[in-house]
């Protein structure tokens, strides 16, 4: 095993768990009275808030860096955004089930911009206590 993925392996199971949630059948479940209007928007800016933070914290550990770089960032929004996409152009021409929503795209956007948000704000924070 390449000791470049390593540090990938909590992003990599979360990304596959995202695959297997945008796949499924949800029949009736979708119909439930315990989802309000917009709960699958807030359920996709949840996993792409996740997924973000196990790309930048991956990317910032492989580097051996004691602080988040703006490169791991960068990063972890083009790769989380494009895997969106991609889940979104699968929802639309190999799992007919599913229906392709460009608002889902948009959701996980916003989810991956709260994670490198909070990441930023987290470590300017710590980089200032420690001074």
């Amino acid at each position: 095993m390449s000791t470049s993925f390593r540090y990938y392996w909590p992003a990599i199971l979360w990304a596959l768990f995202i695959l297997i949630i945008c796949s499924i059948k949800l029949g009736e479940v979708a119909e439930s009275p315990l989802f309000f209007a917009g709960f699958d928007k807030l359920v996709h800016c949840g996993l792409f808030f996740v997924i973000a933070l196990f790309m930048a914290t991956g990317y910032t550990r492989k580097k051996a860096q004691p602080f988040v770089s703006i490169t791991a960032l960068i990063t972890a929004v083009i790769i989380a955004t494009i895997y969106g996409g991609t889940i979104e152009l699968l929802q639309r021409y190999f799992f007919p089930w599913r229906s392709a929503d460009w608002n889902d795209l948009f959701a996980d956007i916003i989810g991956i911009l709260m994670a490198v948000f909070s990441i930023f704000i987290t470590s300017k924070a710590l980089g200032h206590e420690k001074k």
